[in-house]
């Protein structure tokens, strides 16, 4: 079979096919931004005049301002790293499978810390910043709670603690730390 690939292009260089692909799918991208709520478009900290642009596309009304406004996004997107908000939009749709391998560990710690009182002492060892009293204080009331057939407020929280303590891969710190504030108790 013949290969009708142009190797004739230097390293480095890209084909005007690949560049018009690469603008159509920036596009696409914009288009994810633009559904988004105004709120998780601003916990996403993009930049401000691709934000600008995102709200303003959310004002036109008209077929044709509305194309034009996508494709100024997809060219403001050209000149930042768009990974990152290929990512989050992923674990906001709940398809990143390293999102749901850390939901999986966190209730996997949560399951081994309510069976077993010497899995505390190995959580305060892995995660050292964890408040041990604490952590002790959630695990007792949280079983008092199942046991009594409560509602699981201490469960909650104990999730809340175990999430605190481990990081979610791929967000900043302060991020997180801001959604852990938001959220309070619920899981």
């Amino acid at each position: 079979m013949t290969d009708y690939q142009d190797d004739s292009l230097p390293d480095g260089m890209i084909s005007k096919s690949q560049r018009k692909r690469d603008m159509d799918a920036l596009q696409d991208l914009g288009k994810e931004l633009v559904e988004l709520s105004k709120d998780t478009l601003k916990k996403m900290q993009l930049p401000e005049d691709l934000l600008t642009a995102i709200l303003d596309y959310k004002r036109f009304t008209a077929h044709g301002a509305l194309r034009r406004q996508l494709q100024y996004i997809g060219k403001l997107m050209r000149d930042i790293d768009a990974e990152p908000i290929r990512q989050y939009l992923l674990v906001i749709k709940g398809e990143s499978s390293e999102h749901i391998a850390w939901q999986h560990l966190l209730e996997r710690w949560r399951e081994r810390l309510m069976s077993d009182d010497k899995m505390s002492a190995a959580f305060i060892n892995d995660f050292p910043g964890t408040d041990p009293q604490q952590l002790r204080t959630l695990i007792r009331n949280a079983r008092k709670e199942q046991a009594e057939n409560k509602p699981p407020k201490s469960f909650r929280l104990l999730f809340q603690l175990i999430k605190q303590a481990i990081p979610e891969p791929g967000k900043p710190r302060a991020q997180q730390d801001e959604q852990a504030n938001e959220y309070g108790e619920d899981e």
